[in-house]
């Protein structure tokens, strides 16, 4: 299960964030990146935060900590900007936090390497959550002692808005085109025999259970938390055995093509050799 502390003192928003995360110190002294129940995606987003950050971090790759937050919405009678307000007085209760990192930058692809294997890590957990939040645009990446650090995986997983469409799911394919390493020549190859073994059912049910019952109750469709964990388990599972098979780095299609600044449809010739 996460861990649980008590916000304590609301420390200011994080404007970058669609759904308006804010900095917050705990009763344990720690500082964390805080996202919400009440924001607009609601306890979706949360529920993708943990199972995506938590099998993140069982493949090796690096993830914040993560831990409940439990939130008295006393906290925004002394705030001015009537949103923060609201955000807070709407989040009473459990909410996410992941562990602040001081001092860490922004991933910039022009300023910043890495290289195939990591890049090709990243690829492949990102097709395999159906991550659609790490382009160039948006690289929700960050540098922190000289290190690759993934955040914001509140836009994974985006068939749990829709759980009919979920068995279908399991065999779409992942456009890394627009992907923030693209341009690094990602080991797919090598990331999938790597990671694709390491993703069992036993590894997933572990993972699924981190997420607190009460994000869970309740979902249409479904007996009980359990039964929610065991449809997630079921998805990542399939998904997982040829998802490094199915994933497209590269112009968009011929009627389409990629969006990206020219900087990376320069890097992306150069390495297919054009």
């Amino acid at each position: 299960m996460l861990p649980e502390v008590t916000a304590t003192r609301y420390v200011t928003p994080l404007r970058e964030g669609g759904s308006l995360p804010g900095i917050v110190e705990a009763d344990d002294l720690g500082t964390y990146v805080m996202k919400f129940t009440g924001a607009g995606q609601g306890r979706k987003s949360l529920v993708a935060e943990v199972i995506s950050g938590r099998l993140a971090r069982a493949l090796g790759l690096r993830v914040p900590d993560l831990v409940g937050i439990r939130l008295d919405p006393v906290i925004g009678r002394a705030e001015s900007d009537p949103e923060v307000q609201g955000l807070l007085k709407a989040s009473g209760g459990l909410n996410l936090g992941m562990d602040y990192l001081p001092g860490a930058l922004g991933f910039d692809p022009l300023a910043f390497e890495t290289d195939a294997a990591e890049a090709g890590r990243v690829v492949w957990f990102d097709a395999l959550v159906g991550n659609v939040d790490r382009s160039w645009r948006n690289p929700n990446l960050l540098v922190w002692h000289g290190a690759l650090w993934l955040i914001d995986h509140g836009a994974t997983m985006i068939w749990h808005h829709n759980w009919p469409s979920a068995p279908a799911a399991a065999a779409k394919p992942y456009d890394a085109s627009d992907h923030v390493l693209a341009t690094f020549s990602p080991d797919l190859a090598g990331a999938a025999a790597e990671l694709a073994p390491r993703v069992t059912e036993e590894l997933l049910t572990e993972v699924v259970a981190d997420v607190p019952d009460e994000w869970l109750d309740g979902e249409p469709g479904f007996d009980g938390p359990d039964a929610v964990r065991r449809a997630y388990v079921e998805v990542l599972r399939d998904r997982a055995a040829g998802v490094g098979d199915r994933i497209t780095v590269g112009e968009r299609s011929a009627d389409k093509p990629s969006q990206a600044p020219e900087w990376v449809r320069v890097r992306l010739d150069r390495k297919a050799g054009k």
